[in-house]
């Protein structure tokens, strides 16, 4: 199989089900970058950080393949004319944004009460967290877009909304664990 199709030459690709879109789509912008983050998720996994937290990102990067597999499907194309679901994709439950919940409560456990914003930083792993975070902010924005414009499962958008938090928490909860300095965030005086 040739990786390389010379269908979207011409600037137009095809959505799960067969519509072709033109390439700059909100549609196809909130896919590649659910795709971008989950390199970035990818990135982070890479790093000298403990197996428990590499786990829960294996499981991230697939839950991040089923809302790219969401994002990537023509709606109309989705659901039959009776009702029934004509494409088999995956879907968001909230047992995964319950996890992602529930690994923040562990995280905050173990961590200083936060007073101030951070900055960014600190560490190289704590900032490939915040360019993952500030990524998936980016994809959920593009995806709420998306929804104004075609429904998408409430499920899918509360996933992105509750994974940048996690990827939040993961950077203080690293931070702490490398002992690296959080600097906090206080307005300069005029």
């Amino acid at each position: 199989m040739k990786i390389y199709t010379k269908t979207g030459d011409k600037g137009t690709t095809a959505l799960f089900g067969g519509t072709r879109v033109p390439k700059h789509h909100i549609r196809i912008d909130s896919y590649g970058t659910v795709d971008e983050l989950n390199s970035y998720i990818g990135l982070i996994r890479d790093q000298n950080i403990n197996a428990i937290y590499k786990d829960i990102l294996i499981h991230i990067q697939d839950r991040l393949f089923t809302v790219g597999a969401i994002l990537a499907t023509d709606p109309e194309k989705a659901i039959l004319k009776n009702g029934k679901e004509r494409l088999n994709i995956p879907k968001i439950s909230s047992e995964n944004i319950e996890l992602l919940e529930h690994q923040m409560d562990a995280m905050n456990e173990d961590l200083p009460q936060m007073t101030h914003f951070v900055l960014p930083g600190g560490h190289q792993t704590v900032s490939f967290c915040h360019i993952a975070r500030c990524v998936c902010r980016r994809a959920e924005r593009l995806a709420t877009a998306l929804n104004d414009i075609e429904s998408i499962e409430p499920n899918t958008l509360m996933y992105l909304n509750r994974l940048s938090d996690y990827l939040f928490v993961l950077a203080r909860k690293l931070s702490f664990d490398l002992q690296a300095e959080e600097v906090k965030w206080i307005p300069e005086k005029n």
